[in-house]
């Protein structure tokens, strides 16, 4: 008990526990026992018929004929109960279960109480989680998330990890039951095995087993009606997903990933580009998953799941008893499972050790990952392009060769410049687009420095060109 004042002043709210009267606190009893007057939520409740028969019961049920929404109903019900609360005689007011419980009320007359230095006191009830959890034969520990069916069915996806069990409170119609039913729809399976628990707490308990296309069929659902739902899999939330990144990141996880850096490293020292740009990639997973799971094909929850069982199993040495000894050893364990991967997934397309790298990508950065693939398996060809003599004479003989040879001559060229960079463990692809940008600014400022001199690029003698590149770079500090 909280709050511990006399009965009969401020505000004492006590819960009637699920609907079994022996479930009543010893503690709820005594008070009942003392007091003469009792407001109830609601009469619709199984234990109100065994109150104590001196008490004098008034109901707020009227409040709910007179209002549409419940955000209404629960606030007249607030005010009503404050008011009565400053009285001399004080009130006390009874919900189903426990007042802090799936209970609107109570949290919110509690707080308005304590700004208004209005007493209240807390006589705990018995939930209807506790009985449930007896009925479904579950521990809700470590990661059971309790959810409001309202809440769920004005979504039109679920608000919780589908890593994790879920059970939704008060699916107290069908038509409740068909919104929640058509928003868990949207990441699970229809086919998705559920558990309805009707009375929990009472005699009349009963679970009902079931697909989740089925729910809002049932002909058992009422005021007392909750649903459980079973994880999709331990791979299928971004939290299980991060949690996987995490551990192979952390100290104790895999040395290759702990090595890894982004492609665009030397763009990553504005860290608020950099977070601007990985929310637009994010943006576009999120999108592209979403019309996917408008067509039926898969959901977000699909491609997380996919994911993260991929990394599981491609890192035995973190997450199961495997063990390897430095980078060199995960890469070779690393490639043995994507040959299993690949031969019992039976897809000939899909075989090769570069099958993998996107064709997509900018020319360097396939060099390098090419480089990094076959060097994998102890295949340096291409690696051994960037010996830097060899890259010098080449590039020494280029206005030698015939302009029929030029073209051959300098494919080798690129794919030694991409084998340097690598051998140097630079990245080819950053180093040029940083280039790239550098030559952008400098040039810009050469531009603006002939707009000022009211002058253009057009026509100028190659002379004062020289001039102004050279006035650009110092004032970038290049020259």
């Amino acid at each position: 008990m909280a709050g511990m004042e006399k009965e009969g002043q401020g505000i004492t709210l006590l819960g009637l526990g699920p609907g079994d009267p022996g479930s009543l606190t010893r503690d709820a009893w005594h008070f009942l026992m003392e007091i003469d007057v009792l407001y109830l939520r609601t009469m619709h409740h199984p234990v109100v018929a065994d109150l104590p028969k001196h008490l004098e019961l008034f109901s707020f049920d009227d409040i709910y004929q007179s209002h549409e929404r419940f955000e209404d109903v629960y606030e007249a019900i607030i005010d009503r109960v404050l008011t009565l609360g400053k009285s001399p005689e004080g009130v006390a007011y009874a919900v189903p279960g426990h007042p802090f419980v799936a209970e609107t009320t109570c949290p919110e007359i509690y707080r308005r109480a304590k700004e208004k230095s209005i007493p209240v006191r807390v006589i705990d009830g018995l939930s209807f989680l506790e009985p449930t959890f007896s009925a479904l034969g579950l521990d809700p520990f470590p990661n059971l998330v309790c959810v409001d069916a309202l809440e769920i069915a004005s979504a039109q996806t679920p608000q919780f990890p589908p890593s994790s069990p879920a059970l939704i409170a008060q699916i107290y119609s069908r038509m409740v039951a068909s919104d929640v039913k058509l928003s868990l729809m949207n990441v699970y399976p229809d086919e998705h095995p559920v558990k309805l628990i009707h009375g929990a707490g009472t005699y009349e308990v009963k679970v009902e087993e079931l697909s989740l296309f089925e729910i809002d069929h049932s002909e058992h659902l009422g005021l007392l009606s909750s649903l459980f739902v079973p994880p999709l899999s331990a791979y299928s939330s971004f939290e299980s997903f991060q949690e996987i990144i995490a551990r192979l990141r952390s100290p104790d996880g895999c040395p290759w990933d702990r090595d890894f850096f982004f492609l665009d490293a030397l763009d990553r020292q504005d860290m608020t580009d950099l977070q601007e740009e990985l929310g637009d990639l994010f943006l576009q997973i999120l999108l592209h998953a979403q019309i996917a799971n408008e067509d039926g094909d898969f959901n977000i929850h699909h491609v997380i799941e996919g994911i993260g069982r991929k990394l599981v199993r491609r890192h035995p040495h973190v997450f199961a008893e495997a063990s390897v000894d430095d980078v060199t050893g995960v890469i070779r364990k690393w490639e043995q499972i994507k040959a299993e991967e690949r031969y019992e997934n039976g897809d000939e397309g899909k075989k090769g050790l570069l099958d993998g790298v996107p064709k997509a990508l900018p020319a360097l950065s396939q060099a390098e990952e090419i480089i990094e693939r076959t060097g994998r398996v102890g295949f340096d060809e291409l690696l051994k392009k960037g010996d830097p003599e060899q890259l010098g004479n080449m590039i020494a003989a280029f206005d030698q060769v015939e302009d029929g040879e030029r073209d051959k001559l300098l494919e080798e060229i690129l794919l030694g410049a991409a084998a340097l960079a690598y051998q140097s463990g630079l990245d080819a692809e950053s180093a040029l687009r940083e280039a790239l940008a550098k030559f952008r600014m400098r040039f810009s400022l050469m531009e603006s420095f002939a707009l000022e001199m009211g002058d253009e690029l057009v026509g100028m003698s190659d002379e004062r060109k020289e001039e102004l590149w050279r006035k650009a770079g110092e004032n970038m500090g290049d020259d």
